[in-house]
């Protein structure tokens, strides 16, 4: 049997009844399920968007508190990289004043032993040159005691010379050398005659020396003075210009050369012995007057009265240096007294000035005729 057959309106071909029935309650079934899927997924997406909102919620709030918490992090580890930066900074800072300091203290090092070394070095310097200064000065000193050496023992052999010439010449007089340290003159000069009588005393002196000097004769006046002899006698290598031809008289001494003093010797000795007889012959025929002209015309008178004179002389002298000492003194207290006088005159005269008469006179700044009227 044939089964019951309906005709589609759509495609308009026949579809058996069950078919279409079935086709019917599918498409039903179909419509029912998609609506049922439709509520389904629709509670499901309000299901999921309520669960997912507060699982958003949740992601934000989560998300905020890490964001939050990353930028703190990040604060966090900006002030950490800012801490560590200034650390840094610090430590650089620090080494740097450290090698600074370091630095400063070799050179303060350097400098306290560059200037111990300078000081060692000037000392040292200085110890060489005291040395130096030692030895020149020990030198000079061996050299100048080497030359009055050489001076003294050429002056010695120059006594010694004068000494046996005089003696080898005179043989009569007593020729005498005068010890060294004992005051007086080099060579004593007896002068005596054949029968042994004294005639009087020559004073010899003997000079060797590169520069004339003049006390050599006031010494050996003062020798021949208080030995009391007639004739003092200078032999020397300069000569003053009293004596520039070879001999001369400077001051009552003779002055001689070496070439020349056999000469004036035996003039000299002569001349005393000379004298000596005349004394002599006229000595029993002699007043009282004779003696005592013979004493006043006498070399010995001669001395005395020269040695007087000289006192007399430098007496002289030293109250001449006093009263011209005194009189430069005098004459500077009196321009200081005039200057005085007159600043005390200027200030009285512009105060009177200023004042009037109502200034008060002062005695010896004011005429006599104004002291008592006034101006």
């Amino acid at each position: 049997m044939t089964s019951p057959t309906i005709i589609c309106p759509k495609c308009k071909s026949e579809i058996p009844v069950e078919e279409a029935l079935g086709h019917s309650i599918q498409e039903k079934l179909e419509k029912e399920f998609e609506k049922k899927l439709k509520d389904k997924e629709g509670e499901l997406m309000e299901k999921l968007e309520k669960e997912g909102g507060k699982e958003i919620k949740l992601l934000k709030e989560e998300l905020q508190s890490k964001s939050k918490k990353l930028v703190e992090s990040q604060e966090l580890e900006l002030e950490l990289r800012k801490q560590k930066l200034a650390l840094e900074e610090k430590e650089r800072e620090f080494e740097l004043t450290k090698q600074r300091q370091i630095d400063a203290e070799r050179e303060k090092i350097r400098l306290k032993v560059e200037t111990e070394m300078l000081d060692s070095q000037r000392l040292h310097d200085r110890e060489k040159d005291k040395v130096i200064d030692d030895l020149k000065k020990a030198l000079d000193d061996a050299q100048r005691k080497a030359n009055q050496g050489s001076q003294q023992t050429q002056g010695e052999v120059a006594e010694l010379d004068l000494e046996e010439t005089l003696k080898i010449r005179f043989l009569y007089d007593a020729i005498e050398p005068v010890g060294k340290g004992v005051r007086g003159a080099d060579i004593r000069q007896v002068v005596k005659t054949s029968l042994g009588n004294v005639c009087g005393t020559i004073l010899w002196e003997s000079k060797r020396t590169k520069a004339w000097s003049a006390e050599w004769v006031t010494k050996l006046k003062d020798d021949l003075r208080s030995e009391k002899a007639n004739v003092a006698v200078i032999v020397s290598t300069v000569l003053p210009e009293e004596a520039a031809t070879g001999i001369g008289l400077v001051d009552g001494v003779w002055v001689v050369s070496y070439a020349l003093y056999l000469v004036l010797a035996e003039l000299l000795r002569q001349k005393l012995i000379d004298v000596a007889r005349e004394k002599y012959v006229s000595q029993n025929k002699s007043s009282k007057a004779e003696v005592l002209y013979n004493y006043i015309v006498s070399h010995e008178f001669g001395q005395q009265v020269e040695a007087i004179v000289e006192v007399y002389q430098d007496m002289q002298s030293q109250i001449a240096r006093e009263r011209a000492a005194f009189e430069k003194l005098w004459k500077t207290r009196e321009a200081q007294v005039n200057r005085l006088v007159g600043s005390t005159a200027n200030i009285i005269g512009s105060l009177r000035g200023s004042v009037g008469s109502t200034l008060p006179s002062i005695k010896g700044l004011d005429l006599p005729g104004l002291e008592e009227g006034g101006l």
